[in-house]
Formats: structure tokens, C-alpha cells, sequence
């Protein structure tokens, strides 16, 4: 048989002189509690141990401006000669999308304005002066609608809308993505280069592959 093993039993005199030591160390451990809590609550002035000063930023680091748009004037009425046909991607669509070269102008505040003639099957014309922003995720608004021969400013679209390939705004999207603006860059093309993309109508997605929109 296997001899029980034996328990050692603490001693009582080494309890006795461990008390003292205990009872010492926890009143040390009380006092700087207590000093501490002053400190924090005075906001470390009453103690050498305070946080460090938050760096300075460079001098060159400064806060940048607000967007703000500039004051947008109405342009001529449109003539059939300055027309290009805005050739959209995918299957044919029944209306019509020209630009008015005349009117294609790049705001000192980056929106890029043009008047837009949209035509249907029937002949039907829908005239409007538009401007688009070559954004991330771009955004488009109209100004005024054309009726007998001139604009009518509107507020009804004051608000910036965004531009996107899901709600079937084919024409908005490719001006922003193909036409308007460099790609990945999202910054306007020069007005000579618009025009010249609108005129050759090449397939935009050959021509701008990886065009990043987030």
C-alpha cells in the first residue's frame, strides 16, 4: 500500500509575523488610492504625473475650404448645328440625348454646364441647362427648362442628386463616368476633349477600363 501523503499544515507563527507585512502593505496601497483621486479629479495639478501636450500640427496643415458653387448664368438657345448626339452604352434606348457645344463651359467651382436637347420617336423636344459635378460619386442638378425659345430657371431640382447606373439615368452616368470627366482622377475634362469624346462616340467602357466610383 502507498503511504498517504503527508499535509503540511501552515505554521501559526509564520501567519502571525505575516500580518504586520499585510497589514502595511495594504495601508501604502490606501494612501496613494487616496492621493490619486484628488489628482484626477484636479485635473493632474497637484502631481508631477501629467499626460503630455498634444503635438502641434504643422504649420502647413490647414483646414480646407468649403464647396461653394458659383453664381450660374443662363445660356443662348441652342442651335440644331451645335448638337452632338450623346451615344449611350447598352442596348438602343428611344430617346434622343444632345449636348449644345455651345453651352459646355467648366465653372471655376469644377461643375461642368451644358444645355441638353432631348428628343423623342416623335419629335417631341425636352430642352434643359444642367450643370454636373465630376465627384467620387458624381452628382447632377437642373437649372432652368427651355419653352419658346428661351430658359425658365426651376426649384424644383435645387438639391444635387447623385448619379448612379441603377435607376435607369443612362445618360447622367455616362456623361459623368465616359464624357465629362477623367477617369479615376474625378476631375472635368478640358472643354476641347469633351467635345471631342462627345463627337468620336467611342464605346466608353473600351476606352475608360477601371473607372473607380468609390
Amino acid at each position: 500500500m502507498r503511504p498517504h501523503p503527508r499535509r503540511v499544515l501552515p505554521c501559526p507563527e509564520l501567519r502571525l509575523r505575516s500580518l504586520p507585512r499585510l497589514r502595511t502593505g495594504l495601508a501604502v496601497l490606501l494612501l496613494a488610492l487616496a492621493g490619486v483621486q484628488p489628482a484626477l479629479a484636479q485635473g493632474y495639478e497637484d502631481t508631477p504625473f501629467k499626460p503630455d501636450a498634444a503635438p502641434d500640427a504643422p504649420k502647413s496643415v490647414k483646414p480646407g475650404r468649403a464647396w461653394q458653387e458659383d453664381a450660374v448664368r443662363l445660356p443662348a438657345w441652342p442651335r440644331d448645328g451645335d448638337l452632338v448626339e450623346v451615344k449611350l452604352d447598352g442596348p438602343a434606348q428611344p430617346l434622343k440625348h444632345r449636348i449644345d457645344t455651345k453651352s459646355l463651359t467648366i465653372g471655376r467651382d469644377g461643375v461642368v454646364r451644358y444645355t441638353v436637347v432631348t428628343e423623342s420617336p416623335s419629335g417631341t423636344r425636352n430642352v434643359s441647362f444642367e450643370g454636373l459635378r465630376c465627384s467620387p460619386k458624381g452628382r447632377w442638378k437642373t437649372y432652368a427648362f427651355g419653352t419658346g425659345g428661351k430658359f425658365e430657371p426651376t426649384t424644383v431640382a435645387d438639391e444635387w442628386r447623385e448619379i448612379t447606373s441603377d435607376n435607369g439615368d443612362s445618360l447622367h452616368y455616362e456623361l459623368w463616368q465616359h464624357y465629362l470627366c477623367v477617369p479615376r482622377t474625378f476631375a472635368a475634362r478640358p472643354t476641347s476633349e469633351q467635345v471631342r469624346m462627345l463627337k468620336s462616340g467611342r464605346v466608353p467602357r473600351v476606352e475608360n477600363t477601371g473607372f473607380v466610383t468609390d
